[in-house]
């Protein structure tokens, strides 16, 4: 008995269609402010030669990490800087900076819901499975569809990939509170929103942050994915030297790619631990 297949393909790609012929100027609109928001943060990365921006970030990761980092990070942006790969470096980290930051601003506050509420958990739940469960290339189809080739496309495929975690740590963080303090808070007569900014959020904080830097390991391990369709940076790099069988290009901008997801998860890391203590 042959049963029929569902034309699933099809109909994804009319809503696709759908989507792109009535939808374009949101679109666009959306492409214009990640594209801005994207070029803003990579002219302010490369604005400074690479040496003082070497000095603040060595400075920043001794503040936060004290000197063990500042020397990984003195040593190993100085590599990527000699390797002439410091612009490209910059431009994956404009995308990844791009896609963490969105990612958390929708991330928060949709885990916050999902906390407040058994329903809106409920809903989000197998939504977020999908998306963690999808292989990564997937995003990519839609985003050229709606955004074209390019960077913006890439930040999108990017925070659709690298949310769960964000939604569900604060979920989490939350609903770990203890039911002691949040009767109590109730007995003062605490509104909801201050239970919220004054108890809940500030004893989820450190689940909340490792959340982020989950969502900022993800972003950069989009960096290489992104280049296919048109994003700049080691990824293009990387992406470049396996078309054309080139083992030590690939490998430096790899090096690169590894010296940054370090110094990023050392820093989330380091910023989680001074909020536990």
């Amino acid at each position: 008995m042959n049963i029929p297949k569902l034309p699933l393909g099809q109909g994804i790609e009319w809503v696709e269609n759908w989507l792109t012929t009535y939808f374009s100027p949101f679109f666009d609109l959306i492409l214009l402010v990640i594209g801005g928001m994207v070029n803003g943060i990579e002219a302010a990365l490369i604005f400074l030669p690479s040496l003082i921006l070497i000095v603040l970030l060595v400075a920043l990761t001794y503040w936060v990490g004290k000197w063990r980092l500042a020397l990984f990070a003195l040593i190993g942006l100085l590599l990527i800087d000699n390797m002439g790969l410091w612009d490209p470096t910059m431009q994956s980290l404009a995308l990844v900076l791009t896609a963490s930051i969105l990612a958390v601003l929708i991330g928060v506050p949709l885990g916050i819901l999902s906390a407040q509420s058994n329903t809106i958990r409920s809903i989000l739940t197998p939504i977020l499975d999908f998306m963690q469960t999808m292989p990564a290339f997937v995003y990519l189809l839609p985003a050229v569809s709606f955004f074209s080739l390019g960077v913006v496309p890439g930040v999108i495929a990017s925070i659709i990939f690298a949310i769960p975690p964000t939604i569900r740590l604060t979920n989490l963080g939350i609903r770990q509170v203890s039911v002691e303090l949040v009767e109590a808070a109730d007995a003062f007569g605490s509104t909801p929103t201050q239970k919220l900014i004054k108890l809940q959020l500030p004893i989820a904080l450190p689940t909340i942050m490792a959340g982020v830097n989950q969502t900022i390991m993800l972003s950069l391990s989009m960096v290489v994915i992104s280049s296919m369709i048109g994003a700049q940076g080691v990824g293009a790099l990387v992406y470049r030297a396996v078309s054309q069988a080139k083992t030590g290009a690939g490998f430096e901008a790899g090096i690169a790619i590894v010296i940054i997801a370090i110094l990023l998860d050392r820093l989330t890391q380091n910023v989680l631990k001074s909020k536990k203590e």
